[in-house]
């Protein structure tokens, strides 16, 4: 096929391409939130203890995070298409693994393959809108989709995640993905139109890639170790040195390899780095905030898995709105940091409010307010600190600078998990596991890990202070 029939055939099959990048972004997206809110039910069908429960969400997280920016020059060496299509197909089959898995050990090697796969397609499909979009309002409008998709997702998975679990049960939340992700491997053979990458001699940093990923876990692992059950001191301690160690070794490689995956010399924008470190630590509590707040409607208020869904789908609604509609203007009229400084103290006080959940509580009074305070939260620091970490990009390094953004968001999430998990296990004195749980000593824990996600979103705020005023690119006064 030549150049002109290339041409021809990307403008004909835009928008049904831009359908199957959409699609398949929703089933990722959706699958996240849909296992949070069935996490209860995991727990009870394959007897998993707490910290054993968080890598049904971590192991998905590691293997995302770690392998992003891998998965993002592979899509520029091997072709985005053949990349995106590998990777619905590895999803897929990693989802009917999950949804087989009659132990945790195969649970949670198979989450690891779905966030193998996971990053292959998410880092992609940006690119992919991008090239098939090249300019002008056409653009405008498929980035509205990609974002809208991104924004809703959450409600739509937290609220067919919980449809299934209490109606078919919690295997179904990944053996609906078996039929949608062949019908996008189907429709993505016909409408996305294969493109020529550099070449796999252009290079790839796998040994870089192995040691975050590596590291990660290592560190994650260590987490865990902490809490109820753990194997004393020595043993986090082995774990989280080897874990920097790996983490060292990635850094060292990134200045040595001949194709490394992260140049570490775009780490000295301030704006950059701050604004990836806000969102790691953001993230980090929110997906701490996401498992401890399913786990406290389900164990201790008494609601279904369709109720917690329904519970969640308010705050995503305000994500949504205050992302898609408000964030916007607001940055421009105020700039990036009074943007985040708000969205951070509304975060702040959510969490302060979920500090104090009471054992015999109700969703209206105690846990609502705060979902809605971290609807509007999320919906502007997410915009804001990307925003941020954007500044001053390049059409050279923007491709990059998106791939760390990205990362910061899953490890951020990944640690933030792993930490506020092990701090509501140790909360409850080491009684978290079986029916030597008493209701006290959970909702001790419950109220520690909320308390150690205020302490995340106000760190996050210092580092907001920190930045320079009305930075971030916007036109605010600061």
């Amino acid at each position: 096929m030549d150049v002109a029939q290339t041409a021809v055939r990307t403008a004909r099959s835009r928008w049904p391409a831009l359908a199957v990048l959409a699609t398949g972004q929703l089933m990722l997206i959706v699958d996240g939130t849909g296992v949070a809110v069935a996490l209860p039910r995991i727990r009870a069908d394959l007897g998993l203890a707490g910290a054993q429960l968080s890598w049904v969400v971590n192991g998905y997280l590691v293997a995302f995070g770690g392998l992003l920016l891998l998965c993002g020059r592979l899509g520029d060496l091997l072709g985005r298409r053949r990349v995106f299509l590998g990777g619905i197909a590895v999803f897929t089959a990693a989802s009917a693994l999950c949804g087989a898995a009659g132990d945790p050990v195969l649970l949670v090697a198979a989450r690891f393959v779905q966030g193998v796969g996971c990053a292959m397609a998410g880092s992609v499909i940006t690119g992919m809108v991008v090239v098939l979009f090249p300019e002008g309002r056409e653009r405008v409008r498929a980035i509205t989709v990609i974002a809208f998709v991104a924004a809703g997702g959450g409600s739509v998975g937290a609220l067919g995640g919980g449809a299934l679990t209490e109606l078919l049960g919690w295997p179904w939340l990944f053996l609906v993905n078996v039929p949608i992700g062949a019908l996008v491997l189907v429709a993505g053979r016909r409408t996305l139109v294969p493109d020529r990458g550099l070449g796999w001699g252009a290079g790839a940093d796998l040994l870089g890639a192995a040691l975050v990923t590596a590291g990660l876990m290592l560190v994650v692992l260590a987490i865990g170790e902490l809490g109820p059950g753990g194997s004393g001191p020595v043993l986090p301690a082995a774990l989280a040195a080897a874990g920097i160690a790996a983490l060292a070794g990635f850094a060292v490689r990134q200045r040595t390899a001949a194709a490394p995956l992260l140049d570490l010399s775009i780490l000295r924008s301030r704006e950059l780095a701050g604004g990836n470190l806000l969102q790691a630590l953001f993230v980090g509590a929110m997906f701490g905030f996401q498992y401890l707040v399913t786990l406290y409607l389900q164990e201790v208020l008494g609601l279904d898995p369709l109720e917690t869904g329904l519970a969640y789908l308010l705050a995503s609604a305000v994500i949504g709105a205050v992302s898609l509609g408000l964030a916007g203007p607001l940055i421009v009229r105020f700039g990036v940091r009074r943007v985040l400084l708000a969205g951070q103290a509304a975060g702040v006080l959510a969490f302060g409010w979920l500090a104090r959940v009471p054992e015999s509580g109700t969703y209206a009074v105690d846990v609502l307010p705060a979902m809605l305070a971290l609807g509007v939260s999320a919906g502007l620091v997410l915009p804001a600190a990307t925003a941020l970490a954007m500044t001053g990009a390049t059409a050279a390094d923007s491709g990059v600078r998106s791939g760390v953004t990205g990362t910061a968001q899953q490890v951020g999430g990944a640690l933030g998990l792993a930490a506020l998990a092990a701090l509501a296990g140790a909360g409850t004195g080491g009684t978290e596991s079986g029916d030597a749980r008493t209701a006290d000593a959970v909702i001790d824990g419950y109220r520690l890990g909320f308390g150690a996600g205020a302490v995340l979103l106000a760190l996050a705020a210092v580092i907001a202070l920190a930045l320079p005023r009305g930075g971030g690119g916007a036109s605010g006064q600061p």
